[in-house]
């Protein structure tokens, strides 16, 4: 009953957008509670914070969220024990998520494959060849459920009867683009679809950003197929340098200068073929050295 009213608590603090939400992941973890940091608030009486509002109602926001969870959102907060280990360890985290379908313990060992959604034959051929070795060897899939390499990459980890995690950029309520909507489905049921945006969120251009940062806390390594200098790809090869995870670019992507550029930084694996990852992540791994 005290979490679910801690939940409640963190909702209202975020719905007020007074502060980013990074800075309340770390100010509730830190405090312990939302509740806490919630009363702080208005007994401080900070005009930019709650103005004339009456308090929030937080039974009220406890039946929203029995609401969502009705409608097949869970959703898990930083206070939470299952909150995903990756992701906690990652400065830029969300404090909660909304999730369709199951995160598993064993998807810690996830590695993201990403890439432009105005992909190649090549590459959506390099992107569900890679997932797939990825899968095969145990790893859990993850993308953002994007057209082109994105969608290339779930479909052949689903293929193949494995895990896949599908980080997108609207509500749970939402599906973008239309077309994937039985994408969205498959996804659900062999893994999970994650959100970081209120349920009913539609795609923004800075919703994007945010997805990518909270994939690249979500796995363990990111590997990016074919991107262009403007791609979110090339923004999430950048997000997972500052998030200590290693990126891996194929080799074919050096005819970009940003990939020759990110080519030269610790951290980043130029490779040709999907063996390296699988053995260079695996490796990273059994030294207990992906998670930051």
């Amino acid at each position: 009953m005290a979490l679910r009213r801690d939940t409640a608590a963190l909702v209202a603090l975020l719905r007020r957008r007074a502060r980013p939400w990074a800075h309340y992941a770390d100010l509730v973890e830190d405090v312990g509670s939302a509740v806490a940091i919630l009363e702080a608030e208005l007994s401080e009486q900070h005009p930019q914070l709650f103005a004339s509002d009456a308090p929030p109602d937080l039974d009220a926001i406890a039946e929203e969220i029995a609401a969502w969870e009705a409608d097949g959102m869970r959703l898990v907060t930083v206070l939470d024990p299952d909150y995903p280990d990756n992701l906690r360890g990652v400065h830029d985290r969300p404090p909660l998520v909304f999730i369709r379908g199951s995160l598993l313990p064993r998807d810690s060992d996830s590695v993201a494959v990403v890439g432009t959604r105005q992909a190649t034959p090549r590459g959506i051929e390099q992107a569900m060849v890679i997932a797939g070795a990825l899968a095969d060897a145990d790893f859990t899939v993850v993308s953002g459920m994007a057209a082109g390499i994105d969608a290339a990459a779930h479909a052949a980890a689903l293929d193949r009867g494995c895990r896949t995690i599908a980080v997108i950029g609207t509500g749970l309520r939402q599906c973008y683009p239309a077309a994937h909507r039985s994408l969205q489905e498959r996804i659900v049921a062999a893994g999970a679809v994650v959100s970081q945006f209120w349920p009913d969120q539609p795609p923004t251009k800075t919703t994007f950003p945010l997805r990518n940062a909270t994939m690249s806390g979500l796995a363990l390594a990111t590997v990016v197929v074919e991107a262009s200098q403007t791609s979110g790809a090339r923004m999430q090869a950048r997000l997972a340098l500052e998030h200590g995870r290693p990126v891996f670019l194929l080799s074919s992507l050096l005819k970009h200068q940003w990939a020759r550029g990110y080519a030269e930084r610790p951290g980043t694996y130029v490779v040709e073929d999907p063996g390296e990852i699988v053995e260079r992540v695996g490796a990273l791994n059994a030294l207990d050295t992906l998670v930051a």
